[in-house]
């Protein structure tokens, strides 16, 4: 249990620093087992503030916290927030020359970093090895945790040295691993490969309300995101394709249309990618078009939007990627527009992927899970959560496009039971092709040569079109009335849902209305909400306050996010201080920041009201 005295220390440690007078509900316990010196497996959602959870112990404690970060730019990041806000905390990776490195090792050496970050490639080095070894380190963080696992979408193989190397330490320190999202299975792998079978586990609710969710279904994928950027003119957001020639497509016309934009990619070099990241930290890209490749680097927290060109292939990816939208709390949108080459593609390269057949079933189940989440006409953040475990009481989030369409319901009873019964009728043969080729009254050589034409329930649905069809039955598995099986020739198969609808105990609905998408309002009033941010072109002393961050951030080198996030900015407008005293009452206005930033921002403040 941690003593009166510790848990004060934490406390004012977190008010000095961060600037906040508590912790948050699932900060507390992972705090609390790290100042215990209890191992600690946390799966926290992004925005969560995980890193605030081995920060705080790590000032704590006397020796020195080592912390496993898989990429340079998210460490870099990390460090130079940590930096700015007085705490002591350095990095060594290849981007070091030398002489940083010697002066990084003798900061070390005399005891005068706290946090010292680490690419975890580095423990492939025996020499390096045994200078950690001589170190007091008092504890060890493995950052982003699952890129462990081998059948991982991150995995990085240099993670597998770390459980070795902590078993090489002549005193075994107290280790904590942190990542966003994680199944039950992803957990248990990760205790495993690192020796934390007897961890204390902490699972944050993988909720994020400030974020709303949207599928969107629309045969001009290309208009609809240059529309979308042209409206959010003053907002920062990535959007995310699946491939290298999709990336420069959507660059191409986002720049043709005369919006700052960058794009990153495996495909370009090295220092390509830092330019434009470093320029996307910097405020100087409104926008970043880009595969999965950019993506645990991006510690920025003002991220407005995330759009998905294509649908990621499974729901792991598509939620990791999704929220880097609204880090810092304030709303931020996450829409997926769906195609259904999107689909085709998935599954030929999973195929391709000469994987395991147990694995390769594994993919396409998610890849299913994938294609229910944009089929879904229930509550998307309910199906998500789901997915991952957690069950919530309510029907509706009213933050998502399925809980704010506003559309009547038709019903489609008369259409399921015609898919059903085919179903049923074929024995539980086929897939949604051959379905919709029967209810449709096809007479292929196919169907003739069965003898399928001659189905009670042949050409039953004559008057649809083939694409409305398929759509209802994507509908009907996402919604649970139907199975679909995985393999290259999916086979369609009832469940008990199914069977009450065919009974007559049970009806079928969808809505018939193209998905709206949430906005998020401004409030006409003076005063913003937290759970708000000002949309393009308003928010007043927020804007004013805003260019004045990016400013600053130019004249010291620095990224905007990491003076002060948009939360800080709002309550700034909101509360408008006039003395340092009110200035440092705002919630992440720690004492360093206050000192170095408080009267410029004030003076903006005060010429505002002027």
């Amino acid at each position: 249990m941690v003593t009166n005295n510790l848990r004060n220390h934490a406390l004012q440690l977190l008010q000095t620093y961060f600037g906040y007078t508590s912790f948050r509900p699932a900060q507390e316990a992972p705090v609390a087992s790290l100042l215990q010196n209890e191992d600690v497996v946390a799966i926290m959602p992004t925005g969560a503030g995980k890193s605030i959870c081995f920060q705080i112990p790590a000032l704590c404690k006397s020796g020195i916290s080592i912390v496993f970060s898989p990429l340079i730019s998210l460490m870099k990041d990390q460090v130079d927030s940590l930096v700015d806000q007085n705490i002591p905390a350095a990095l060594i990776n290849s981007t070091l020359t030398q002489t940083e490195f010697n002066k990084t090792m003798y900061e070390v050496r005399s005891g005068k970093i706290k946090l010292l970050y680490i690419a975890p490639e580095r423990l492939g080095s025996n020499f390096f090895c045994n200078v950690l070894r001589s170190m007091p380190i008092s504890q060890v963080i493995v950052d982003e945790a699952h890129c462990i696992l081998q059948w991982g979408h991150d995995f990085r193989p240099s993670y597998r040295l770390i459980g070795d190397w902590l078993s090489s330490l002549p005193k075994r320190p107290v280790v904590g691993a942190f990542t966003a999202t994680a199944t039950k299975a992803v957990e248990n792998d990760i205790k495993k490969l690192l020796g934390l079978e007897n961890a204390n586990v902490y699972v944050t609710g993988f909720d994020r309300p400030n974020l709303s969710f949207s599928v969107v279904r629309t045969p001009k994928r290309m208009d609809y995101i240059v529309d979308y950027v042209r409206r959010h003119s003053n907002e920062n957001g990535i959007i995310y394709c699946s491939t290298r020639k999709d990336v420069e497509r959507v660059y191409d016309n986002l720049t043709r249309a005369g919006i700052q934009t960058g794009y990153y990619h495996a495909g370009l070099s090295d220092e390509m990618r830092q330019d434009m990241q470093n320029k996307y930290a910097f405020d100087q890209l409104q926008v970043m078009v880009a595969t999965n490749a950019f993506g645990m680097g991006i510690d920025k927290s003002n991220v407005r939007y995330v759009l998905h060109y294509q649908m990621p292939r499974n729901m792991e990816s598509y939620y990791q990627e999704a929220g880097r939208a609204g880090r810092d709390g304030a709303p931020a949108e996450c829409i997926l527009l769906y195609s259904g080459q999107d689909v085709r593609v998935h599954k030929y390269l999973i195929e391709q992927g000469h994987l395991e057949p147990q694995r390769e079933q594994v993919e396409l189940r998610k890849l299913q899970s994938m294609i229910d989440y944009c089929f879904c006409s229930t509550c998307l953040r309910k199906y998500m959560l789901a997915y991952f475990g957690e069950i919530v009481p309510w029907l509706e989030c009213s933050n998502c496009s399925s809980c704010n369409t506003k559309g009547e319901r038709v019903n489609v009873t008369k259409e399921a039971k015609a898919i059903f019964r085919a179903i049923i009728a074929t024995e539980e043969r086929y897939g949604a092709s051959m379905i919709s080729s029967i209810v449709r009254g096809e007479r292929t050589d196919r169907i003739t040569r069965a003898r399928l034409d001659a189905l009670s329930v042949f050409g039953y649905l004559s008057d649809i079109g083939d694409k409305e069809i398929k759509g209802l039955i994507q509908q009907f598995v996402a919604s649970g009335y139907l199975r679909s099986s995985t393999g290259k020739y999916p086979i369609l198969s009832v469940t008990a849902g199914a069977e009450e609808v065919l009974a007559g105990h049970k009806e079928v609905e969808e809505i018939r209305q193209e998905v709206i998408v949430p906005s998020r309002k401004t409030k006409k009033s003076a005063s913003i909400s937290r759970s708000e941010v000002p949309r393009s072109g308003s928010g007043g002393l927020f804007e004013h306050l805003r260019q004045h961050r990016k400013q600053l951030a130019s004249q010291l080198g620095v990224p905007p996010y990491i003076i002060f996030p948009d939360t800080v900015l709002i309550d700034l407008a909101n509360v408008r201080p006039s003395t340092l005293g009110e200035f440092g009452n705002i919630k992440g206005v720690g004492e360093a920041k206050l000192k170095k930033y408080g009267l410029s921002f004030l003076e903006v403040i005060e010429q505002y009201k002027g």
